[in-house]
């Protein structure tokens, strides 16, 4: 939640941060500002030391280099298919096609690369946590492997969706409580006879729960 409040105090800065061809130049091509930051870094870590983390998958698999040390060896804990499972070009698609407008001002104020530093910092964050859900599935379905086997053998997926879904009450708690740190998050601080009035809000607030 901080990070995206953190970029919402910047324009979309469409143009210079993902606009395609932005660096090219001799001997480097890199296709934006946000291609730069999701890419390198993680090359860097990826081809010296070789870690990957089960619960964290990259934006461009297909830019991974081989590394080369020895790769760090986790817990086998999910079945071999879920590594299989990588929906970060929906998570893509949702941030920048959904969010992103709703949270920052059109527009660019020419703040490219501290826009795309924080684009990379929140789809990062997005991905581990929407991923790390496969393992509180499988949790799940080790624990009731009857009602799981049911559900898959019969293919139905409302009732799968129900297994794994916390109880109505639980998810409304989660929305206020996420709502609560937001405003608490966002909000002006102000110290002495400025304080006393209403509370004042530096983003303009475009959701609801």
């Amino acid at each position: 939640m901080f990070n995206l409040l953190e970029r919402a105090q910047y324009c979309y800065n469409a143009d210079n941060t993902y606009h395609q061809n932005v660096f090219c130049m001799d001997g480097f091509h890199r296709p934006h500002w946000l291609n730069l930051w999701l890419e390198k870094p993680k090359n860097y870590m990826h081809r010296f030391v070789g870690t990957r983390a089960p619960d964290e998958y990259p934006f461009l698999p297909d830019d991974l280099p081989e590394p080369m040390l020895p790769s760090t060896e986790y817990p086998k804990v999910l079945h071999p298919v879920a590594n299989s499972i990588n929906i970060n070009k929906k998570i893509w698609e949702m941030y920048f096609c959904n969010l992103l407008p709703r949270l920052v001002k059109e527009g660019s104020d020419r703040h490219c690369g501290s826009s795309a530093v924080r684009d990379t910092i929140c789809l990062q964050a997005l991905s581990k946590r929407i991923h790390y859900g496969k393992f509180v599935a499988e949790a799940k379905f080790l624990e009731s492997l009857d009602v799981y086997e049911h559900a898959i053998r019969a293919q139905g997926s409302d009732q799968l969706m129900r297994l794994l879904t916390y109880d109505e009450s639980v998810e409304t708690l989660i929305k206020q409580r996420v709502k609560a740190k937001a405003k608490i998050f966002v909000q002006e601080v102000t110290i002495g006879e400025k304080a006393v009035g209403p509370s004042v809000f530096k983003i303009k607030r475009k959701f609801s729960c």
